[in-house]
């Protein structure tokens, strides 16, 4: 067994294999660009070696300065996490070039599935089912549209190189295939380094059902049951399960051997999965086709070492090591059900839009036998515009689905993250939704629930208002009496915050906004607590802080234990699992009236402009592309706010553009 690997990678991904491998006693090696100095995989690897500048392309991508850092280090192997090096091929050679093993697949096997359209031409001789498409190397667009046109709409257009929903497009009509193939293309180019596209038939709401398959360099390989990942937004997971809900156990048995035979045709050691897509309605007669294989573990593993209780990590570590597999597929099992919410720095209000700034407050739930949290990330560490914007992995188990589904829902009622935005809200929704509880699964269930997911925006209720009052009140004593302690004299009535005046007790006004919403609350001081009134209702209210954001309130008798935030002039109020964002507004700060030029549209986060799309001069309609963003991987492309004309961009292609530029001069309402 090695004594010590190094771990190329970042984040949540490297801080997994650092935990497997101290508990192996194998001591690691972390690698870093200059923005993760300060990193979590940092501060838990043995050691760590800087690698180059915040751009992946500069640090993490750079093969080279990776493999220096191994033999400088005298680390053995390499583990490549996932993302970034972990399928590539030439990496991985030279890994072995330099005497360094690399915990994944051979070289050749890398090559056969890296292309999608070579992986299919090799299942389709191994006799695994494929969905129907052009997978050719004739790339020129006119053709490829008339695969498209001779297929039948909708279809999908794929990097062949490509993997996270990145590179991907369904296309719904043959007049819009062309701009669809050059968006697919810029972004595989972008992400992979490869144009190369392939064709398929969209199915309509099909499930995504993938296979994790594990091999050895003695021949042995065996499939460790499947997970469901057919909840999926942009083509990118968002919640994960095992096993698969309505499975049973012939088409386990059917799909697992195509797996193994999937992963036996390009002589597979290690971890990887098989992907399948399942047309809807075809539960009974089993139809499934090959999709992809991806030569890593996945994002989602954790669910299926829950259900198995095996460690898929110590399995790569030992067949690196050249050992056998642990077990044969006789003695693997099934055990209860296990789910993945990805928690994600993005906000889901705004089309998913990436956020970043530091973790003012990270709470996670607590860990036990049934909640995992998998995170790169601590308290007051930053979500940074260069890497993927993933606060965390959350994992339950339980006996049953429907317990685990529960499982689910405290974990994320007890998550508390501020300083940036998130989809801890949104993921709450989506596991409430009555189409995912009753397992009515496929890939467009996001888009087809949207009037459950994407609720108008509802006002606070009177009990967050409330609280979000008492926490000033409260806070405003605890200062006072701070400042007494400090004082030369700590027993002047001066410091007091009690309410006390010779003529009677005062009343005090806390000014609250939440949103565009301001109100007030009147609060009186009384014996032991205060009195509030708010929208002419009067609640006796009390409580006192433990720890610094965890209150114990008691509103009108009733007890309840919350959170509260304060950042800046922002109280992130977390009550009953759910959270609200309130502006405390200081009554002698007059905002001026200023603002943004009319028709202004900025960046939304730091990004590159790649295209632009509208013309300088040309008159456009409300919605209308204007310019793409390449930001966080991902293209962003910004539309028209309503009718106007164009009148100038403020950036040409490739130049990057800090949160907040502006970008394009508009003006308003002259169509």
């Amino acid at each position: 067994m090695f004594t010590k690997i190094l771990i190329a990678n970042r984040g949540e991904i490297a801080c997994r294999v650092i935990k497997t491998a101290r508990r192996m006693g194998i001591r690691t090696v972390a690698v870093y660009s200059e923005a993760d100095a300060g990193a979590r995989h940092v501060r838990l690897a043995d050691e760590a070696v800087c690698i180059g500048a915040p751009p992946p392309r500069e640090s993490y991508l750079v093969a080279d300065k990776i493999i220096a850092a191994a033999l400088a280090t005298g680390a053995q192997a390499i583990h490549p996490g996932y993302g970034f090096l972990s399928e590539n091929e030439d990496f991985a050679e030279s890994c072995a070039k330099n005497g360094i093993v690399f915990i994944g697949p051979p070289v050749a096997a890398i090559r056969a599935m890296g292309s999608k359209s070579e992986a299919k031409k090799l299942m389709e001789k191994a006799g695994v089912p494929l969905t129907p498409g052009y997978h050719g190397d004739n790339q020129d667009p006119d053709f490829l549209r008339q695969q498209a046109d001779g297929i039948g709409y909708p279809v999908l257009i794929k990097a062949a190189a490509g993997g996270g929903g990145k590179g991907m497009r369904a296309v719904d009509r043959s007049e819009d295939f062309l701009d669809a193939l050059a968006s697919c293309k810029r972004e595989a180019a972008s992400s992979f380094g490869d144009q190369h596209v392939l064709i398929e038939k969209y199915l309509q709401r099909p499930r995504h059902i993938e296979f994790q398959v594990f091999g050895d360099s003695h021949g042995n390989c065996v499939y460790l049951f499947e997970r469901d990942c057919s909840v999926q937004r942009r083509h990118q997971k968002v919640l994960e399960e095992a096993p698969a809900p309505g499975m049973t156990p012939a088409r386990r048995a059917a799909m697992g051997k195509a797996a193994v035979d999937a992963a036996r045709a390009v002589g597979y050691v290690g971890a990887g999965t098989v992907e399948f897509i399942v047309p809807q309605g075809d539960a009974q007669d089993g139809t499934f086709y090959f999709m992809e294989m991806n030569t890593r573990l996945q994002v989602e593993h954790p669910v299926t070492e829950m259900i198995t209780g095996l460690d898929l990590v110590e399995w790569q570590l030992k067949v690196g090591a050249g050992e056998t597999l642990p077990l044969q597929q006789e003695q693997l099992t099934i055990r209860g059900h296990a789910l993945e919410a990805r928690i994600y720095a993005e906000d889901p209000d705004k089309g998913f839009l990436p956020s970043i700034g530091r973790l003012i407050h990270l709470a996670p739930p607590a860990e036990t036998l049934h909640v995992r949290v998998d995170t790169g990330v601590e308290q007051d560490d930053e979500i940074s515009p260069h890497y993927d914007p993933m606060i965390a992995k959350l994992i339950v188990w339980d006996e049953s689905r429907e317990r685990a589904l529960a499982r689910m829902l405290q974990a994320l009622a007890d998550y508390r993250v501020v300083g940036v935005s998130n989809n801890i809200g949104f993921l709450s929704r989506l596991v409430a939704c009555p189409a995912f509880a009753q397992a009515d699964l496929d890939t467009g269930l996001i888009e087809r629930e949207r009037a459950f997911l994407f609720p108008e925006a509802a006002e606070p209720p009177a009990e967050a208002w409330l609280v979000a009052a008492l926490s000033e009140l409260i806070r405003d004593q605890q200062y006072a009496a701070a400042e007494a302690v400090e004082s030369r004299d700590p027993f002047s009535p001066w410091h007091a915050r009690d309410g006390w005046r010779l003529n009677g007790n005062a009343r005090r006004e806390i000014r609250l906004r939440a949103g565009e919403t301001e109100k007030v609350v009147n609060a009186g001081y009384g014996a032991g607590g205060f009195t509030l009134e708010f929208e002419g209702r009067h609640t006796t209210a009390a409580g006192r802080f433990a720890g610094s954001s965890e209150l114990r309130v008691d509103l009108g008798g009733r007890r309840i234990n919350v959170t509260v935030v304060s950042a800046n002039e922002k109280r992130h109020v977390f009550i009953d699992g759910v959270s609200f964002i309130f502006a405390a507004i200081d009554p002698l700060f007059h905002a001026g009236s200023g603002g943004g030029a009319e028709g202004g549209l900025t960046a939304p986060m730091p990004g590159k402009v790649i295209a632009l799309i509208a013309v300088v001069g040309a008159r456009v309609e409300k919605g209308a592309p204007l310019l793409i963003l390449e930001a966080m991987k991902m293209e962003h492309t910004i539309t028209a706010p309503a009718a106007g004309i164009v009148k100038a961009f403020h950036f040409n292609v490739g130049e990057q553009v800090s949160d907040g530029a502006e970008l394009v001069e508009f003006e308003l309402g002259k169509t």
